[in-house]
């Protein structure tokens, strides 16, 4: 099965060249790179939220395979869905799925299915790969799409994630994709977001679930975000650090109606 890009010329350049330029625009000098477990990084237009994610990418090592876990915003295929096998066809050339890491997660739970359609016109996942591909141009992909989930299948992927990691024995960069508060003021999003992000920031995938739903937080990819946690936690993680915060306000200068973007890293 090859995927072709759903987005390109939409929420990102189509050619190369344009692509390589944009990315460059949006990624820092750092001193020295770290190695993590998690990542969290939006996925609106690059000119909206391309700064967030590439001061994310910008920071860490990459490691050969990356897993991917967004939301699944079109509401095709099944509820908890991943690709097992293929290639997803790119602008800086395909990227092959790891299928022994995706069936290790496929075996290890009870709610993971192997499903490509959910995958097919889904932006959230794949505006991550030309970022992933500009550091770590051989990556190997596990891409994952969630709809609907409460704590106890979020629960089940990410310790079904922890121990495929563990049995497949290297080291692999998990990738939560979600953009924060839509549509909100400035004031409120903010306000909001932070909720979130102290969540995050503790470690706490359980609370993080708790409090976007309590404080009604349009945290698109509060469901991927709960399972990288769960799975970092169990991995070992002991901290996360917040990278950076905007908002769609920051660009168009509209701050009665934002979207928020934070970028985070987990170790």
């Amino acid at each position: 099965m090859k995927r072709e890009p759903a987005v390109a010329d939409q929420f990102y350049p189509a050619d190369k060249p344009s692509l390589t330029r944009q990315i460059e625009s949006f990624m820092k000098e750092v001193e020295a790179k770290e190695d993590v477990m998690g990542v969290v990084s939006p996925h609106a237009g690059y000119i909206y939220s391309g700064r967030v994610a590439g001061a994310v990418f910008s920071r860490i090592n990459i490691p050969e395979d990356v897993v991917i876990l967004g939301p699944n915003h079109r509401g095709y295929g099944a509820d908890c869905a991943i690709m097992t096998t293929g290639t997803w066809n790119m602008p800086h050339g395909p990227v092959e799925i790891n299928s022994t890491l995706a069936h290790l997660m496929v075996n290890n739970s009870r709610y993971l299915a192997d499903d490509y359609k959910a995958h097919l016109h889904e932006h959230s996942l794949e505006v991550q790969v030309p970022f992933i591909q500009y550091v770590r141009p051989d990556f190997r992909l596990v891409p994952i799409t969630m709809a609907k989930a409460d704590f106890k299948v979020c629960e089940d992927i990410g310790l079904a994630i922890a121990k495929a990691i563990r049995d497949y024995g290297k080291k692999v960069l998990m990738v939560a994709s979600t953009d924060m508060t839509h549509y909100e003021s400035q004031k409120d999003a903010e306000r909001k977001d932070h909720r979130a992000i102290k969540k995050i920031l503790e470690l706490d995938a359980k609370g993080l679930l708790e409090t976007v739903m309590a404080h009604d937080i349009s945290m698109c990819g509060v469901i991927p975000t709960t399972i990288v946690l769960v799975a970092c936690k169990t991995l070992g993680a002991t901290q996360a650090h917040l990278i950076e915060y905007a908002t769609s306000g920051d660009i168009t200068g509209d701050y009665f109606q934002v979207v928020g973007y934070a970028g985070l890293i987990i170790k």
